[in-house]
């Protein structure tokens, strides 16, 4: 395109493409993992064609509200709400107005045009394939058996046969990095072009971008190793560092800018080819982010985490795992490839996800930017959050506590939305770090889209791009249970949350009342039940230990309380009564560990 920035081939010293030794160019991830959206008409074939004319339409506003977005791409003002409540959710200028306002409020301060254009801009990235594990016969070991629900999926399309078929992990950070340097090192003329502003005179260099065009381009790139927070591009790019703050930076030629980060996305590359090389012929160790199955399960007690990027919780399998704030390194956090599990991450974050996991639950603290579950199976995730994406998961049951309508995308089948269900000492605490309020849940508010992700870099059967995706089910009130989250540390604990902080629908409060009522009469009824003493103790102290068990997600309660009836010399009446009491009322009595006292 003639508008799009090239490199200046001009005889001039070059710019230093490395200003500081220590500092990578890296692209800010979040816009990639959590900003994209399926909607057919945000998606350019040539993008630049399409948002030039919209940047000429729109040189007099500086912010745009959903009413405007909602006219200029021709979709719904629902849809035009949701571009906005996406683009906040992962902006990198913390002081931007659209993130500091509530949700309700972000019409009356829109976003900004150049923020807005690089999010559209970005729509037609294609996310990297799931690759294959490098140790499948680890992978064989612990991955699920197939659900029942594998049958009724292969009479449908190709493309519902071959997700459930496909056992999918996610690309390592360093190869999904790669992929979106390369992208941008492909676009970033493009993608000047939009920052930048004419000026007098012909060719190459009728363009300029200021300063604060600049400093937009932080949307989509970074310096530092400790990501979010690293230094500002405008303090790392030797034509505007050290600008004095009173006087405007003089604008630089946009060949010149491409130029220079041109030569830092091809460093950066070098050096992720280098790690990535290094990875694949050097013997695997626990740091590794592509750490075998049978490794990670090995060293299920420690998180892998990396100085730049997410902390990573990856393979366990069959156990029970915690982590703190003061576990995790940086704010963002990674359960992927999880199986036969509980995991407690009661932590204060910007930025979740849960990939590939099965037949596990995940506690996710507080998170303040998004959440996103993809490709999971028979998980039950329980979250308080600002917003939440689910993509491609069947048999799943959420319990949310969510200040936006939770996002449902992709091929799902049988999911259940429930409102969130725990509480921890210091919850309350992390919700008001990181911004979730209490007294707005729209857990039951869904907004699904469509069944196909056009980010994804698969082939779809014709016609399915216009298909919606499956919703979720309200969970039946009866079904609702409190999920205790244990208090491993005691006394320890600071926080003062004693309750769950967000309020129940009448039919979920009337369901739990409910539940609280029955604990209680089974405590009475095995108290007086005619066993003897031995028996009785006997019997308190197993059920302690397969509660507590079930609790920690195994569902075998039902297993042991027919082995121990049909194994124990009870008679009559009396083992048809503890036995059809404790299958009727337990599984409705989720309420913690003290079932039976005394």
């Amino acid at each position: 395109m003639s508008d799009s920035v090239e490199p200046s081939t001009s005889s001039r010293e070059d710019p230093d493409p490395t200003p500081n030794p220590n500092s990578i160019i890296h692209p800010r991830r979040e816009p990639f993992e959590h900003g994209l959206l399926p909607i057919p008409k945000l998606i350019f074939s040539d993008p630049i064609h399409s948002l030039i004319p919209f940047k000429q339409k729109l040189l007099s506003t500086q912010r745009v509200n959903s009413e405007i977005i909602a006219e200029l791409l021709q979709i719904s003002v629902d849809q035009a709400r949701l571009v906005l409540d996406t683009l906040a959710s992962v902006l990198h200028a913390e002081s931007d107005p659209l993130i500091k306002l509530p949700p309700e409020e972000a019409d009356s301060v829109g976003a900004d045009l150049r923020d807005l254009m690089l999010f559209l801009y970005i729509q037609s990235y294609k996310r990297l394939l799931p690759r294959t594990h490098k140790d499948s016969a680890s992978v064989a070991d612990v991955w699920p058996s197939t659900s029942a629900f594998d049958g009724y999926l292969s009479a449908l399309s190709p493309l519902q046969l071959v997700r459930s078929n496909s056992r999918r992990f996610m690309p390592s950070q360093a190869d999904e990095e790669v992929h979106q340097l390369s992208y941008l090192q492909k676009h970033m003329g493009n993608i000047l072009s939009l920052l930048s502003e004419p000026t007098e005179g012909e060719g190459e260099e009728s363009l300029v971008l200021s300063m604060e065009g600049f400093e937009h381009l932080g949307f989509l790139l970074q310096f530092g190793d400790k990501g979010s927070e690293g230094i500002p591009l405008s303090q790392a790019a030797p034509f505007f560092a050290n600008s004095d703050p009173d006087m405007p930076a003089v604008p630089v030629p946009a060949a010149q800018v491409h130029e220079w980060i041109l030569q830092n996305i091809a460093s950066a590359l070098e050096h992720l080819t280098e790690r990535v090389s290094a990875k694949e012929n050097g013997p695997a160790n626990a740091s590794d982010q592509d750490v075998a199955m049978a490794d990670a399960c090995t060293h299920s007690t420690k998180a892998l985490t990396n100085a730049r990027g997410p902390s990573f919780i990856e393979g366990i399998s069959k156990s029970s795992y915690v982590k703190q704030a003061s576990d995790l390194k940086g704010s963002s956090v990674k359960v992927i490839n999880c199986h036969d599990s509980v995991i407690y991450i009661l932590a204060p974050l910007r930025y979740a996800t849960v990939y590939g996991c099965s037949d596990t639950t995940i506690v996710l603290g507080a998170v303040g930017k998004a959440v996103r579950v993809e490709h999971c199976e028979r998980v039950h995730v329980i979250t308080a959050a600002k917003r939440i994406c689910i993509a491609n998961c069947r048999e799943c049951v959420f319990f949310l506590g969510v200040n936006q309508q939770p996002l449902i995308v992709g091929d799902n089948h049988k999911l259940q939305v429930a409102p969130y269900n725990t509480f921890y000492s210091q919850l309350e605490e992390h919700m008001a770090e990181v911004g979730i309020v209490a007294t707005t849940n729209r857990w039951n508010e869904l907004l699904a889209l469509g069944v196909v992700d056009p980010h994804d870099s698969l082939s779809h059967p014709a016609g399915v791009s216009d298909v919606q995706a499956e919703s979720a089910t309200h969970l039946d009130p009866d079904q609702f249970t409190n999920f205790l989250i244990p208090n491993w540390f005691g006394s320890e604990s600071p926080g003062s949350t004693k309750v769950n902080p967000f309020p129940l629908p009448d039919a979920y409060m009337t369901s739990q009342q409910r539940n609280q009522r029955n604990l209680g009469e089974i405590k009475q009824l095995l108290k007086e039940a005619p066993l003897e003493e031995n028996r009785k103790r006997e019997l308190s102290s197993a059920l302690h230990v397969y509660f507590k068990d079930w609790l920690y997600g195994n569902l075998r309660f039902s297993y042991f309380v027919a082995f121990y009836v049909r194994n124990y010399s009870f008679r009559g009446s009396t083992a048809q009564f503890i036995f059809h009491m404790i299958v009727r009322c337990l599984p409705k009595a989720f309420c913690g560990f003290d079932v039976i006292k005394g």
